[in-house]
């Protein structure tokens, strides 16, 4: 079997809208580039009708391919497993809700004839979002920056073209929280962006709410970063020395001025503050023990309930 020249991986979570226009964008994209390519849609436990898109798809056309999973993985797991099944000598990520520009790959893919393992897209502008989204995204960029000792690239998401290399060093990396865009800064090679104007959603409704952000967020945080271990050990240290400084002014004040401090508010207040910190704390340390809870039960990422993929190959998951 002819080794495509290029694949393209795209994660699907209810989606059915924007399924028909996305594959005539994509396919026109890449046939720019090459007539051998692939396409590898990752459908994410729609609860629409995705599948039943994909699987029209791939009947008319013998370059794309379809992965069901047996449930809602999360987005960072379906391009894994699209990585997994990916055969081409580069692959781009890109998602299915037609926000990122399908017209931008052949500029990527120019990118990587240049000699750049990774080239990624960079936002510009983001568009149709609310101030509250732009806001909290542009802070948690910068943040991670902040906290982790590897370079990931501010304003950017998993839109990106990355080798084949790239993609054989990630299946190395088995971790069960996947931040792709943190491993792949993390393995450094040469990268360079394309810069671009992120469009605002055609249909539907994002599937990344609020509490799907912090969970991300958490996980970005946690894999790549020490630092919030630190802060714990830290304030342990700045509590402890608060509270001795607070007991020899007591014994001070009861021994050398002969007076007794009382105040009920100031206790209450006291106890609520550490107690506060001490649960704090117990959270971040929680949310380590978790994290290697979660890779020591070695489970598979996911699972397939059904694909167009040639069955000889293996099942990797």
């Amino acid at each position: 079997m002819i080794t495509p020249d290029i694949s393209v991986v795209i994660p699907i979570h209810n989606e059915e809208q924007s399924i028909s226009e996305l594959h005539t964008r994509l396919s026109k994209a890449v046939s720019k580039i090459t007539p051998n390519y692939e396409l590898l849609f990752v459908n994410d436990g729609s609860k629409d009708n995705s599948l039943f898109q994909l699987v029209k798809l791939a009947e008319t056309d013998n370059k794309s391919f379809y992965i069901n999973f047996s449930r809602n993985f999360g987005h960072q797991i379906a391009v894994t497993a699209g990585l997994d099944y990916s055969k081409g000598k580069c692959v781009v990520i890109i998602d299915g809700d037609l926000q990122d520009p399908p017209e931008l790959i052949p500029e990527m893919y120019q990118k990587h004839q240049e000699g750049y393992e990774v080239v990624y897209a960079q936002r510009k502008k983001r568009e149709g979002e609310s101030f509250f989204k732009k806001i909290t995204a542009k802070f948690f960029y910068r943040i991670l920056k902040k906290l982790t000792s590897i370079d990931i690239p501010v304003d950017t998401g998993d839109f990106r073209l990355i080798d084949r290399k790239i993609v054989d060093c990630l299946k190395q990396m088995p971790e069960q929280n996947k931040f792709l865009r943190g491993q792949v800064a993390w393995l450094g090679f040469r990268q360079t962006a394309v810069f671009f104007k992120r469009d605002k959603r055609k249909h539907g409704e994002t599937s990344y709410p609020l509490s799907k952000m912090l969970k991300f967020a958490m996980d970005g945080i946690t894999s790549f970063s020490e630092k919030p271990l630190n802060f714990v050990t830290k304030m342990g240290f700045f509590i402890s020395g608060i509270s001795f400084l607070i007991i020899l002014y007591a014994a001070f004040s009861y021994f050398v001025l002969n007076e007794t401090i009382t105040g009920w508010t100031s206790l209450i207040i006291s106890s609520m503050f550490i107690g506060g910190i001490q649960l704090i704390s117990l959270g971040i340390i929680g949310e380590y023990i978790n994290r290697i809870n979660k890779n020591i039960l070695d489970r598979p990422l996911y699972i397939i309930e059904k694909t167009n993929i040639l069955k000889t190959q293996d099942i990797q998951s």
